[in-house]
C-alpha cells in the first residue's frame, strides 16, 4: 500500500499545483505523403474516454503526469520502445496506450508510432472511429501488403497509427516471426526522434507480450483496482524479470476527496 499511497500523494500535489512549467516550443506537424490522413471526431473520442483528445477532463492531467515520468526513464535510458500490456483482460491497456500516445505526440517535439499487436481483439479502430482496411496482420501474411498503406495519421500531429488490421486468433508464430522482428527493429532504429508504443494482449491471457518482450526497450503495466489480485501482479513480474518494468498504471482507481470519480495512477520503483 505504500507505493500506492504515494503514487496518490503525487498525483494531489500534481492536481493541486496552480503554475505549469511553460512548454518548449514544438514544431509543425510533419508532412504525411503516403500515410493516411483519417481526422477523428473529437466529441466521439471523448464519449469513449480519449480524454487526451479534448483535454477537457480532470484525468487528462494524470496522463500529463504519466507522460513526464515515461518520459524520464526512457531519456535517461536512451529508450525509444515501450510495450503496453495488462495481467488480464478489461484492464484499460489500450485505452491507456492511445491516451499516452495523444500526450506525448501533443507535447514532445518527437513522433509517436502506436502499434496494435492485440491481433485477436483488436480496438484501437473502434475506439477512434476510424474505418481500417489494412493493418499490422495484414502486413505481417501478405506478400503484398506494404508497410506505407497500413499506416493512419488520426488527426493528431506528430501521431501515426499501426492498427491491427485483420483478426487473427493463431497469432503465435506470427509474433514471433522474422518479419515481425524485423519490423520491430525497422521502426526503432530507423527514426532517431520516435517513440514506439506497442499494445499487446494481456500477458496473463496469450504469450504475445513475452514473444514481443525481448525486442522492445521497457514495459509498462496496466491493472484494474480491486480486479487484479497481488498474486497476479506478482506472476506477471516473474514473467517479465529480464524486462525492464517502466512502471505500473493503477487504473479506474478512486479520485481521493471526489466519490464517484476515478482515474490512474502511476508507481514505479
Amino acid at each position: 500500500m505504500g507505493k500506492i499511497e504515494e503514487a496518490l500523494e503525487k498525483a494531489k500535489k500534481m492536481r493541486e499545483k496552480k503554475e505549469e512549467t511553460p512548454s518548449p516550443e514544438i514544431p509543425l506537424s510533419p508532412t504525411y505523403t503516403q500515410t493516411k490522413v483519417i481526422p477523428t471526431d473529437l466529441l466521439n473520442l471523448e464519449k469513449n474516454k480519449i480524454i487526451a483528445a479534448t483535454k477537457s477532463k480532470e484525468a487528462y492531467e494524470y496522463y500529463r503526469f504519466l507522460k513526464t515520468q515515461i518520459l524520464h526513464r526512457m531519456e535517461k535510458n536512451g529508450w525509444n520502445c515501450l510495450l503496453i500490456t495488462s495481467a488480464l483482460p478489461g484492464e484499460g491497456k489500450t485505452l491507456t496506450a492511445i491516451n499516452l500516445s495523444i500526450t506525448l505526440a501533443r507535447e514532445i517535439t518527437k513522433t509517436v508510432l502506436l502499434m496494435e499487436a492485440d491481433l485477436r481483439n483488436p480496438s484501437i479502430a473502434e475506439l477512434l472511429q476510424i474505418s481500417v482496411q489494412k493493418g499490422l496482420a495484414n502486413y505481417l501474411i501478405e506478400k503484398d501488403c506494404p508497410l506505407s498503406e497500413c499506416l493512419i495519421n488520426p488527426g493528431f500531429e506528430r501521431l501515426v497509427i499501426l492498427p491491427a488490421g485483420k483478426i487473427i486468433q493463431d497469432t503465435t508464430e506470427i509474433m514471433g516471426s522474422p518479419k515481425m522482428q524485423s519490423l520491430l527493429q525497422e521502426v526503432k532504429n530507423r527514426y532517431k526522434d520516435r517513440y514506439i508504443l506497442i499494445d499487446s494482449p494481456p500477458l496473463l491471457t496469450f504469450a504475445d507480450a513475452l514473444t514481443l518482450s525481448p525486442y522492445v526497450d521497457a514495459v509498462l503495466l496496466v491493472v484494474e483496482v480491486y480486479k487484479t489480485t497481488i498474486e497476479q501482479v506478482k506472476r506477471v513480474l516473474e514473467l517479465l524479470e529480464e524486462k525492464p518494468l517502466l512502471g505500473i498504471v493503477l487504473n479506474k482507481a478512486p479520485i481521493p476527496e471526489k466519490p464517484g470519480y476515478y482515474s490512474s495512477y502511476y508507481y514505479s520503483e
